[in-house]
């Protein structure tokens, strides 16, 4: 006779006693329903403001004209028309910023990270710099390095290379003491310490600073654009937006979404390859 007969009451008690974790009905609705849900309230409540004319077709073009104007983009960028060569230049400077951005923000990172004096000497530069509002400094790169691709690139660097910082700085500080005290123990030198523990624990917070900084690298090239003149899809959207063509203007800053959305693609997917025995979560449930 198996326990379970015996004690009838014993599978209850256990399933009572042990905890299960509560999931949230919002949290278990599959990602591309929850996407899908908001985007069509998106768009709803974009067609209603422009069908109620609550705002004037000059400031908010309807979805419908938007999408028309996607269409036609789209169509000069796959026969190479002129959108395509303005299309590569702000790939271009995105690409070299953000290079640079993490040659730069993993360099100081591991300064800050690793030694007394960049954290107590360099660190509080670097905030005090990041804290300064920063398209001021666009005309600044535009005088120092000319109207050419080199001033976007510099700018977006700029804005990039901060979070880089910050997740180095934060992934080498994250290194557990004991593994420390064992590689210590073993006499282990300062950059065997470095390289084979901290780095590698602290990946996930490098990760976390190049995802961030493949956001804003984005801003600084077409801010650089704006400001600095050249022949990007900045200008682009700075002519289209001085002919008060809005639905021009929403297309091509679409389109840069998606070249922005695609190097954060890139990012994660190169973290989940890396550090594949980390994985991130948000909320409660893994769905």
């Amino acid at each position: 006779m198996s326990d379970a007969q015996v004690h009838p009451s014993s599978a209850k008690e256990t399933q009572d006693t042990v905890w299960v974790q509560e999931v949230a009905f919002i949290d278990a609705v599959p990602r591309w329903i929850a996407m899908s849900f908001v985007f069509l309230v998106f768009i709803g409540s974009w067609q209603l403001v422009t069908s109620l004319g609550l705002v004037s077709p000059i400031i908010l073009p309807t979805p419908l004209e938007t999408l028309n104007d996607m269409i036609f983009v789209g169509q000069n960028l796959l026969t190479g028309g002129y959108m395509l060569g303005s299309l590569w230049i702000t790939i271009k400077e995105v690409i070299y910023g953000f290079a640079l951005a993490i040659a730069i923000g993993f360099s100081l990172g591991v300064l800050v990270g690793e030694t007394a004096f960049g954290e107590k000497a360099v660190m509080p530069y670097l905030v005090a710099i990041d804290t300064m509002p920063k398209v001021a400094f666009a005309p600044l790169f535009v005088a120092w390095l000319g109207f050419g691709i080199e001033s976007k690139v510099a700018l977006a660097a700029f804005i990039a290379t901060f979070p880089i910082v910050v997740g180095t700085a934060a992934g080498l500080h994250s290194a557990d003491e004991n593994a420390r005290m064992l590689f210590k123990t073993m006499g282990a030198s300062r950059m065997q310490t470095l390289i084979k523990m901290k780095l590698p624990s602290g990946l996930p917070q490098v990760f976390t600073g190049l995802k961030i900084g493949a956001v804003g690298v984005m801003a600084g090239a077409i801010t650089g654009e704006f400001l600095g003149g050249g022949k990007g899809f900045g200008e682009l959207i700075r002519v289209a937006a001085s002919q008060l063509n809005t639905p021009r203007v929403f297309s091509l800053i679409l389109y840069l979404s998606l070249v922005g959305l695609a190097l954060y693609v890139l990012v994660t997917w190169t973290q989940r390859k890396v550090v594949f025995w980390h994985k991130e979560r948000v909320g409660a449930y893994d769905g």
